[in-house]
């Protein structure tokens, strides 16, 4: 890849969660981020993605900007030691390592739940606050224009979308299994994220639960939801009493510091089991909640996938995933290729014209309005018949690497270097 693309990323690969909590940006810290890197360490073509399961930074530099990315990250997050993290990071410094990164975290690839349909949407979600920064350069607009039509041919052409393998859904089948001895399961959902909006969602498609109420601080945002996915909606002010009478509390609260506390858990007087399932990142749960007799606790990392038969057949579609993947990869190397000699055309352009404008002011005022109008037709008409084969070959000698010597060629015959680039 002719650019000098770059990544640094956190992921749950090598960081455990409560290394990637620390680390997790939410909307307004990832804009702050953004600005920081654009403005102050003067990086393009920024994307700033953080989930539950990663906090990754793209940028484009001919320097690594690694070190200075994780220390301003630690300092965002107000964290003394910040490079003591380090470890914990993948520093893609070659460009085709972080552009495949990228297109392999965009599909769900490199999803903690593989083929996870929420990746996508984030990275768009990220890509326009990258946008609104006006931190998105020429490469990276076209960098996720071709990611996004990768992810609508990998959605039309194969079966990697097929089924409800995701986080969201690897939640419900967790809860179908805590619950595979328990008649009629009662069910809170606390907060209303994205995942928990889609764990909702699954739960109103069940069959198997009849007995699912939400809980949220803006009731509104319940009543919508419920009434989509035909759950019960209890007010926040009466959240203690709803923990005690289910049997499974899902929690996807957004917040700093865990919403649920030992303290809170251990007056519900739990005389069984009572289950509770973070979704969080940072977790809303206390890890000494686990500590209350009868109580356990999964957090975001216990969700594994299982082996559903729509995992398995996404699983099995990975191969043609990879294929598309490489062809669009392809495609963008022939466009970042073509990017190296756009300076050189745009001045054989600007050098053609001005020679077109210097016949035209020597013949126009001989001429009529209508054979001035003709005439500058056809100049035009014959300039770009001129510029067809030169362009040509320079967009062939650029997919064989070797568009130096005619771009040297051209800047000799048309005195190019004394042109401007622009139109």
């Amino acid at each position: 890849m002719s650019h000098p693309f770059k990544a640094v990323s956190l992921s749950f690969k090598k960081a455990p969660l409560q290394i990637r909590e620390l680390i997790a940006l939410d909307e307004a810290a990832c804009r702050r981020f953004l600005h920081t890197l654009h403005h102050e360490l003067g990086l393009t073509d920024l994307l700033v993605l953080s989930t539950c399961n990663r906090t990754e930074v793209y940028y484009s530099s001919d320097l690594d900007y690694s070190t200075a990315i994780i220390t301003a990250l630690g300092k965002l997050k107000g964290l003394a030691d910040a490079d003591s993290y380090t470890p914990y990071f993948d520093l893609l410094t070659d460009a085709d390592t972080a552009v495949q990164h990228l297109f392999e975290v965009a599909m769900g690839l490199d999803a903690q739940v593989v083929g996870d349909l929420q990746i996508s949407n984030q990275v768009k979600q990220a890509y326009q606050w990258a946008a609104d920064e006006d931190a998105a350069g020429p490469f990276l607009h076209r960098l996720l224009h071709t990611v996004f039509f990768t992810n609508k041919r990998v959605q039309q052409e194969t079966s990697f979308r097929d089924g409800a393998a995701s986080t969201s859904y690897a939640a419900l089948e967790l809860v179908e299994e805590l619950t595979a001895d328990v008649a009629n399961p009662r069910v809170l959902v606390v907060g209303l994220g994205e995942i928990g909006a889609d764990v909702c969602r699954h739960f109103g498609d069940s069959k198997q639960f009849q007995d699912v109420t939400i809980c949220n601080r803006t009731r509104s945002k319940a009543e919508t939801l419920a009434e989509e996915c035909g759950l019960k909606v209890l007010d926040f002010e009466n959240l203690v009493q709803g923990m005690k009478e289910a049997d499974i509390i899902v929690s996807s609260i957004a917040a700093a510091t865990p919403f649920f506390t030992r303290e809170m858990v251990q007056h519900l007087d739990v005389l069984s089991y009572k289950f509770f399932i973070d979704l969080s990142v940072p977790r809303s749960i206390e890890a000494e909640v686990e500590t209350v007799p009868g109580v356990l606790v999964y957090n975001i990392d216990a969700i594994q996938s299982k082996a559903s038969a729509a995992l398995e057949r996404r699983l099995a579609a990975v191969p043609h995933v990879r294929a598309i993947i490489a062809e669009s990869i392809a495609g963008l190397n022939d466009w970042s290729k073509e990017m190296m000699v756009s300076p050189t055309i745009q001045k054989l352009k600007n050098a053609l014209e001005q020679i077109r404008q210097e016949e035209m002011d020597r013949f126009q005022k001989k001429m009529s309005p209508e054979e001035a109008r003709r005439m500058d037709e056809v100049t035009k008409s014959l300039m770009q018949k001129i510029l067809k084969q030169p362009v040509i070959h320079l967009k062939a000698a650029c997919k064989r690497g070797e568009a130096d010597q005619l771009i040297d060629v051209l800047t000799d015959l048309f005195d190019l270097e004394h042109q401007p680039t622009v139109a």
